[in-house]
């Protein structure tokens, strides 16, 4: 039977001891490996009755025995067998959390004011998602730009990337009409400067939540001009009129997540994802608009080589993206794909350098660094002090004309 292992970057492989070659496959490991081990192509799959197993699950039942089985795992409580389900994941003993990576509890003035000022009825991804940096980016780190980052079209993905523990399902709650005058005017009386919107994958609809993005930047930026917005957004499935609609409401950054390296792209993210669409997603949004700021991310420790990253800066230089950050890939739970490596802060000081070197306007390079990062200090920094005589608030006609814009692309 063949070995079922990644092949390594920087750092080998761990034993094969560490993870079996030969797994006892019952049923509700079969639904888990659907989602979480499921290899970019077939053949590297054992014969001996595998596909038949998986090919006979409910779909409605694999994704609640995940959602059942991601909650166990994340309380401490999954089954001794669970971490090592398949070839991706499961905890690799050898491979061991460094001390850089622990963070002190988030406190100080301005993040208790964003803290009581968030409404019950609007979710952020710094809580949701625990982010290592919600303290800084609440506070505003050195700059005084507090950023937070906004959650829309609901909690639950149409996707199943194995990197993300949200919650996923093929046909997920209807968005609420409601949610873009809601977001706008609880944000208005937030003390940020900087939000990020971004979303959960809505396959189902059928612009993939554009539209609702669109209505959300209209909104904010008739109740709060001077606040810079910035959409961290799905893939719409390549489908770049949904790009458009996005790229022309009046957001100042539009941002998408290549997440990985090109060998790994069918690894780690959703078969419906892919590093050529996410590329030309980018491609398109910046092509789209006169003067139009990209951004993307990628995650480190998932078994990347220096020459792979390399590629893939380059390949995203190749399409003028601006702003890049890179960050240590931390498992959710042990269900999830296994780091390969923890990257240590000398090395991403020297992506940092090193994708600077080679056009990237900003780069934020560093273990906790993740892809809404002290956004409002990347933007500041890179952008809108560079253009300080020329960026004045739009004028209110100008904002007609771009608001009867927006609701012509999005009726």
């Amino acid at each position: 039977m063949a070995s079922f292992s990644i092949p390594s970057g920087p750092v080998a492989s761990p034993p094969s001891s560490s993870f079996s070659t030969k797994p006892s496959f019952s049923p509700s490991s079969c639904r888990l490996l659907s989602r979480f081990s499921f290899p970019a192509s077939s053949s590297e799959f054992p014969s001996n009755g595998f596909s038949a197993a998986i090919s006979s699950i409910s779909s409605n039942n694999t994704l609640h025995k995940i959602r059942v089985d991601l909650a166990a795992a994340a309380a401490g409580n999954a089954s001794s067998g669970a971490a090592a389900l398949g070839p991706f994941t499961g905890r690799d003993p050898n491979v061991k959390k460094p001390e850089w990576l622990r963070q002190k509890a988030p406190q100080g003035p301005r993040f208790e004011e964003v803290k009581k000022s968030l409404s019950k009825n609007l979710s952020t991804v710094c809580e949701e998602a625990q982010c290592p940096n919600i303290g800084e980016c609440w506070n505003g780190g050195g700059d005084g730009i507090a950023t937070a980052t906004i959650m829309l079209l609901g909690d639950t993905c149409t996707r199943g990337c194995r990197f993300c523990a949200v919650k996923t399902s093929r046909n997920p709650a209807p968005p609420d009409p409601a949610e873009p005058q809601n977001t706008a005017e609880a944000i208005a009386s937030w003390g940020v400067d900087y939000i990020v919107l971004t979303s959960v994958d809505r396959d189902d609809l059928p612009d993939g939540g554009s539209g609702h993005f669109a209505r959300t930047v209209v909104a904010l930026k008739e109740r709060k001009p001077g606040i810079m917005v910035e959409c961290l957004t799905s893939d719409f499935r390549g489908d770049l009129e949904a790009v458009d609609t996005l790229v022309h409401s009046g957001l100042d950054v539009f941002a998408h997540n290549v997440e990985t390296v090109k060998r790994l792209q069918r690894i780690v993210r959703d078969p419906r994802a892919g590093y050529e669409q996410s590329l030309t997603v980018l491609r398109h949004a910046k092509l789209s608009k006169d003067g139009m700021i990209t951004k993307t991310s990628l995650m480190l420790g998932l078994g990347e080589s220096d020459d792979e990253l390399k590629e893939a800066m380059a390949d995203l230089r190749a399409i003028d993206v601006d702003i890049l950050t890179l960050g240590q890939y931390l498992q959710p739970t042990p269900l999830h794909l296994t780091v390969k490596e923890y990257v240590t802060p000398e090395k991403f000081a020297f992506w940092k350098e090193y994708g600077e070197s080679i056009g990237f306007r900003y780069v934020a390079s560093g273990p906790l660094v993740r892809s809404s990062y002290r956004a409002g200090e990347l933007f500041v920094k890179t952008m809108v002090r560079d253009k300080a005589g020329s960026a004045a608030a739009t004028s209110m006609a100008q904002h007609e004309q771009l608001k009867i814009h927006i609701q012509g692309k999005i009726k």
